[in-house]
């Protein structure tokens, strides 16, 4: 956590000049949201249904795996899903032509993200700064596509939705309540209200929550992926695990439920990994998420090891989405 981040989750003299900051931009976002809703700023219908898979709040909260766990749900279930994302060019800008991602993508070019779900390889996946336009380049290349979900696209209110989920980190929460740039809110927590599902990651729901869990106990070799372990293979190793998520913590917690004593080493969201970040000179073993996974492949050694998660969900959920964007 740096810079205003620290910041985010207690109430500190700093606030007093950071409020006027935040009111300034809650009164945009909820002018911003008024525009849409009466029709003055334009939004698009598309022919599908649009299930939007987002959050209220700055960092990781678990859309990625739910995502992808959707994705699956809605293919079992005869639907032929496709995801569209923002994606982020090697300047750390969104991309501006919509494209498809492919496994062989550099994270450089569509965002490590989108590559991540490109490379679980359940359905199509497609990115772009403008993602009515993505998702429209998307229908015509793929016309089987009969429901698109989009991923962290709660603020995108050009692309008009028939359902709305929102998850929730359950540790964190809202952090200290306020918008940014004095809290991590994007919109207030009002904005629950008008959603269709909040998703809790990671602990106990609260009254009209569902709750999520992400499991993982299986190692792969990032240079072998067919090569698998579990964590008591690592034994009696010194291990160094990196994290460049929005809450690295919770992947550093995950390990030491499997019995690991790992040395932790957090990086910002969506960090841009060299192989020095991982010249560990005393490490026997390498372990990383599979965000991280995708950005270290071009130099990894046979240390790196990966751990797959998989969000763990109530299958009832999915049945009550179905349904909604069946009607």
């Amino acid at each position: 956590m740096n810079g205003l981040e620290q910041y985010w989750y207690r109430i500190s003299p700093f606030h007093l000049l950071l409020w006027p900051l935040s009111l300034l931009f809650r009164t945009l976002a909820a002018v911003r949201r008024t525009l849409y809703r009466c029709g003055i700023f334009a939004s698009f219908k598309l022919p599908v249904p649009v299930i939007i898979v987002g959050n209220i709040s700055i960092g990781g909260t678990g859309k990625t795996p739910f995502t992808l766990w959707l994705a699956q749900q809605l293919l079992d279930a005869g639907w032929h899903p496709a995801i569209i994302s923002r994606g982020y060019s090697k300047a750390g800008q969104q991309n501006i032509h919509p494209r498809v991602v492919s496994e062989s993508d550099s994270p450089d070019e569509v965002g490590d993200e989108p590559l991540l779900m490109a490379q679980r390889g359940l359905c199509p996946v497609w990115v772009g700064r403008d993602r009515v336009a993505a998702a429209r380049a998307l229908l015509q290349a793929q016309p089987e596509c009969d429901v698109i979900l989009s991923d962290d696209g709660l603020q995108h209110y050009r692309l008009r939705r028939d359902v709305e989920i929102v998850l929730v980190d359950a540790k964190r929460r809202f952090g200290n309540g306020c918008l940014l740039p004095a809290g991590p809110l994007r919109e207030p927590v009002s904005r629950l209200a008008c959603v269709d599902f909040v998703v809790s990651n990671g602990g106990g729901a609260t009254d009209g929550e569902q709750a999520m869990h992400l499991d993982g106990s299986v190692f792969y070799n990032l240079l072998n992926p067919d090569q698998t372990v579990t964590a008591s293979a690592f034994a009696g190793q010194r291990v160094h695990a990196i994290a460049g998520i929005g809450h690295p913590a919770r992947f550093f917690a995950h390990l030491e439920r499997l019995g690991l004593s790992a040395q932790p080493h957090a990086f910002p969201d969506h960090h841009r990994y060299r192989a020095t970040d991982i010249a560990f000179e005393n490490a026997d073993v390498i372990l990383m998420t599979e965000k991280d996974a995708v950005k270290c492949t071009a130099f990894a050694t046979e240390q790196c090891w990966v751990l797959r998660v998989d969000a763990q969900i109530d299958p009832a959920l999915a049945q009550l989405i179905i349904e909604k964007i069946n009607r």
